[in-house]
């Protein structure tokens, strides 16, 4: 049957975000990749090999008709207006919106689905679900967790995404917001008032702005913040936005190994 399947798929793709691009190369599928996103990072080696065709919320649709994809892979309502246009065009897209780790995993096998190659999406999302496992079962030996705050954006205020929160309990933490992390847009998730994260009192406080460099002496700076123990105890860290908050390979690797050594260290202090 699998021999059968090989036979189908798509072979001409191009991929409007990262995740599905690193997942290809990841399942050594990177041939059928004929166009990226400008903003892809992993794996570095795209970069040099496959032509860039958009960004985010814009794309060069000429330049997506000339290589004749037979499947645009794209994320989110973000990109509505990008694939209605490819759509009206005449191509097949298809529009992923995962927004939990769960949804990461049913991404990566719709992905292998969708190329015909179901056994190797099986074997990455097992990878993935012994990372997460052998993460647990460290976290379940803290006597006591870290509350953590992790933020998106700092101008609001954005607390992190459903992905992210689960990563941060998998590895041993206590989301601040949990409320908050089940809003899928950005605007869902914004705290208007500062003073709501010094009311939390996390231990932990981590950064990931999305496209500019985080700066934790201006979070330790905002007012009434000098208060919060992670301030405090100087928890504040950085996790880079390319391998947290891509909702694929990256979050369910590097990510959460740095949200596991971040937790890890401040039970070792503090626990």
């Amino acid at each position: 049957m699998l021999e059968q399947l090989t036979n189908y798929g798509a072979k001409r793709i191009v991929c409007l975000t990262e995740e599905t691009t690193e997942a290809l190369y990841l399942m050594g599928e990177q041939a059928r990749i004929v166009g990226i996103s400008g903003f892809t990072v992993r794996p570095s080696i795209a970069r040099k090999e496959k032509p860039k065709v958009s960004a985010f919320t814009s794309a060069k649709i000429d330049k997506i008709l000339a290589l004749k994809p037979d499947l645009v892979l794209a994320f989110s309502d973000m990109q509505a207006d990008i694939t209605a246009e490819l759509v009206r065009a005449g191509l097949q897209v298809h529009v992923f919106n995962q927004r939990s780790v769960n949804e990461i995993f049913a991404m990566l096998h719709s992905l292998g689905a969708l190329i015909g190659e179901p056994a190797k999406a099986a074997k990455l999302v097992a990878q993935y679900q012994q990372n997460i496992e052998e993460s647990q079962q460290q976290a379940a030996l803290y006597k006591k967790k870290p509350r953590v705050y992790f933020e998106e954006w700092d101008e609001p205020l954005i607390s992190s995404i459903k992905w992210v929160a689960e990563l941060v309990e998998i590895a041993g933490g206590i989301d601040c917001f949990p409320e908050l992390s089940a809003q899928a847009g950005g605007k869902g998730r914004i705290i208007a008032d500062p003073q709501c994260v010094v009311q939390q009192q996390p231990d932990i406080i981590i950064g990931s702005w999305c496209g500019k460099k985080f700066r934790a002496e201006r979070v330790a700076e905002r007012e009434g913040w000098a208060n919060i123990p992670a301030v405090q105890n100087k928890q504040i860290f950085e996790i880079k936005s390319v391998d947290i908050l891509q909702p694929g390979p990256a979050a369910l690797t590097d990510g959460l190994e740095q949200l596991h050594n971040i937790i890890k260290q401040w039970v070792k202090q503090y626990g």
